[in-house]
């Protein structure tokens, strides 16, 4: 039996050991924390992601757990919506909409699936040779076919593989996360946009709503009170964001600067070794692409993985770097502050969106309408 050695068990490294198992390979996920904890956020599943969950008999059972409701869109600080779309419209158009979870939600779905027994935490990688396969950890070395690096935005892998590239640069944007509770308050599904700044609300299953904002701020700025901030930033917009902050738990709040790949690697592979997720296309959160392009690197390897892996890096770097440059430009569109720029920009889009009512999601079709690949019998 084909033996795959996973180093990473965050989304992308999870959803690969779950499409290897699949296909017959013997997995292991390596993971260096003692135990994996709930991280306090949301995350957006959109419909290319959930058709690749579908691919391994589990995109009923997510869409189970997590809410898709009502209206979506972009709107003003004031409130007013500059473009959006229904639940129903999107639902015509791919089959799916985009469903909000948990991610500690999505965790335990994907481990389950990949069976406990296969997940060995507190395993710190110390090196990887490429070549023969041989993952090195403090408890010995682990001979692989296929050795899987899923280890994140800063991989170890990627940057003993390609020494040369420049890694993560930061976007200019940092982001603050926190889950809310609900308390009754009628939440639209939003992204509302200022000058410079960004506040998200999706509420989930239960009486939670996942609240996300972003600032143009130097990386590495620390407040002592974070709640604080968010409050002088965005305390006057549109209800319900002033009720929500109000209700933070501060020592909840997330704070992370956003990084990305500015610049393409030249290939996700080298010897028996694939990159997936972060480790391969650190991309801004502007499109809500992270995790879905992790779970379709996931299950293409899978697909590909009894071949060579020069096949993977060709179907997965062109789409996923379009995808890194796409969200990009968006957040730079968040990022200005200059009045007659924001107002212009908010002309723009509220104007095609009169002019196009569909804009919103016909924008999205080619990321949108991506299919797994099929398997015979299917």
């Amino acid at each position: 039996m084909a033996r795959a050695v996973v180093i990473g068990g965050g989304v992308g490294g999870l959803t690969a050991g779950v499409a290897l198992r699949r296909k017959g390979w013997d997995v292991t996920v390596l993971e260096r924390v003692p135990q994996i904890e709930p991280v306090g956020s949301g995350l957006a599943i959109a419909a290319n992601a959930l058709k690749a969950l579908d691919s391994l008999d589990l995109g009923d059972r997510i869409r189970g757990l997590a809410t898709a409701e009502g209206p979506f869109g972009l709107r003003r600080s004031n409130g007013s919506w500059l473009t959006h779309t229904t639940e129903a419209a999107a639902g015509d158009r791919y089959g799916d909409s985009v469903v909000v979870m948990l991610r500690a939600t999505l965790m335990e779905v994907l481990m389950d699936a990949l069976g406990r027994d296969r997940l060995r935490l507190d395993t710190a990688v110390s090196g990887v040779d490429a070549e023969k396969g041989v993952v090195r950890t403090a408890a010995g070395d682990l001979d692989a076919d296929l050795v899987v690096a899923a280890d994140g935005i800063h991989s170890a892998t990627r940057r003993a593989l390609f020494p040369e590239h420049p890694g993560p640069a930061y976007s200019g944007v940092t982001a603050w996360r926190a889950l809310v509770p609900r308390g009754g308050l009628a939440i639209p599904r939003s992204e509302s946009w200022g000058r410079g700044t960004v506040f998200g609300i999706h509420p989930l299953a239960g009486d939670v709503v996942y609240v996300y904002a972003t600032d143009v701020l130097p990386a590495g700025t620390v407040y002592a009170d974070e709640r604080a901030e968010l409050l002088r930033r965005f305390g006057d917009w549109h209800e319900p964001i002033p009720a929500l902050l109000a209700a933070a738990d501060p020592a909840r709040i997330i704070r992370n600067d956003i990084y990305s790949y500015a610049e393409p690697l030249p290939a996700y592979h080298q010897g028996r070794v694939a990159l997936v997720g972060d480790a391969a296309h650190a991309m801004t959160p502007n499109l809500g692409q992270g995790a879905c392009q992790a779970i379709e690197d996931g299950v293409v390897l899978a697909h590909l993985a009894g071949g060579d892996l020069a096949a993977y890096s060709a179907a997965r770097r062109e789409r996923t770097m379009k995808i890194v440059r796409r969200s990009m430009t968006l957040c730079r569109m968040t990022m200005l502050r200059n009045p007659l720029a924001v107002r212009l920009r908010d002309l723009g889009l509220s104007a095609a969106a009169r002019l196009s009512p569909d804009l919103m999601l016909r924008s999205m079709d080619e990321m949108l309408r991506w299919r797994p690949p099929a398997e015979p019998g299917r």
